[in-house]
């Protein structure tokens, strides 16, 4: 786990599972019909309770660069902050969808009013980009936003985690903080 001083706050980056994660909200990178079948969407439905897919879906469709929020079921997190990425499950996404999935979920956890976060690589995996672009997207992202205080950026194994760490340093550099305990 590294730390890195960002304007308002904190970034985290840990290697671990987003639906351990003992924050206020995390982010589920969605499809626009809200439905939760793999990836981190289908881990949250199956820790959290189908009922978070349930009460997503009612809030659907939601277009890429919006936000919706659910409670989160029988995770540790208060909310899920559902931010599409793409429009229906699987799809390929461009490196713009990532970065307008994350504004919109950093901006939803401000109007929410939460002082932590949490995010996968938004947009890696099904999405088919690189966990190093993503991150390094989502970073310059976290720059440009208002934010919660402290944002976690979570990889799922070690080389997702090296992957994001590298990504996140090509933008922040070297880590600058003591490490925070999200698990």
């Amino acid at each position: 786990m590294k730390c890195f001083r960002i304007p308002g706050g904190v970034l985290v980056v840990a290697e671990g599972d987003i639906t351990e994660a003992k924050v206020d909200a995390i982010v589920n990178a969605a499809n626009s019909q809200l439905w939760m079948g793999g990836g981190v969407a289908g881990a949250i439905k199956r820790k959290g309770g189908v009922g978070i897919e349930e009460e997503a879906v009612k809030k659907g469709p939601v277009p890429v660069g919006e936000a919706v929020v659910t409670s989160a079921g029988k995770l540790k997190a208060k909310y899920v902050i559902h931010a599409p990425t793409m429009e229906y499950p699987a799809m390929k996404i461009p490196l713009e969808n990532a970065m307008k999935a994350t504004k919109a979920a950093l901006e939803e956890a401000v109007q929410l009013g939460v002082s932590s976060i949490a995010f996968p690589a938004m947009g890696a995996g099904v999405g088919g980009l690189s966990i190093i672009e993503v991150s390094e997207a989502m970073a310059k992202v976290l720059l440009e936003t208002d934010h919660p205080e402290i944002v976690v950026f979570i990889a799922y194994g070690r080389n997702a985690y090296n992957e994001m760490l590298a990504g996140v340093s090509k933008v922040l550099g070297e880590s600058k903080c003591p490490d925070a305990r999200i698990f």
